[in-house]
């Protein structure tokens, strides 16, 4: 695609518009950083009466890049509203086994830390404000394993 094109494709309102807000401007510099890395390639499009445009593509550096980023859990909660939904888009858009494999890597990671956060609160006085911050962590934390679970319910190929 072309940079106008994937900046529109973006920023459709029912897609990853929801989580993620990026410029044109923005765009134009991360894929000439993505380019610069090799994770793209750039070829010029000639058109009438019209400068020529860039049309950008994937190349196995960046296939590969992008396949290890979807399949890679975030390691923190704060990374999960941006991020990691983020990584639920593009890997639908791939097929059911990467998402499937993403979800299931997530969960993982938010078991064992519910876990470590749960120990740490049963050790502390109930009555403390420390107690107080762990117990609301400890229920973000169930709140996203319980968002992962119903989300591998219903798609399909789980």
């Amino acid at each position: 695609m072309h940079g106008y094109e994937l900046h529109q494709h973006l920023t459709e309102t029912t897609g990853l518009r929801l989580v993620w807000r990026i410029k044109q401007s923005q765009l134009y510099a991360l894929l000439t950083r993505l380019e610069e890395r090799g994770y793209l390639s750039t070829t010029l499009e000639t058109q009438e009466a019209r400068p020529p445009r860039k049309i950008h593509t994937l190349t196995p550096a960046g296939r590969s890049a992008l396949e290890a980023w979807l399949r890679t859990p975030v390691p923190r909660g704060r990374d999960f509203r941006l991020e990691f939904l983020a990584k639920v888009y593009f890997a639908r858009q791939q097929d059911q086994t990467t998402l499937h494999e993403l979800l299931t890597a997530q969960e993982c990671i938010f078991d064992k830390w519910l876990a470590e956060l749960q120990n740490t609160l049963d050790t502390l006085d109930p009555t403390s404000y420390e107690a107080l911050v762990y117990h609301f962590r400890v229920g973000q934390v169930q709140a996203m394993l319980t968002w992962l679970k119903e989300l591998k319910a219903i798609e399909p190929g789980k």
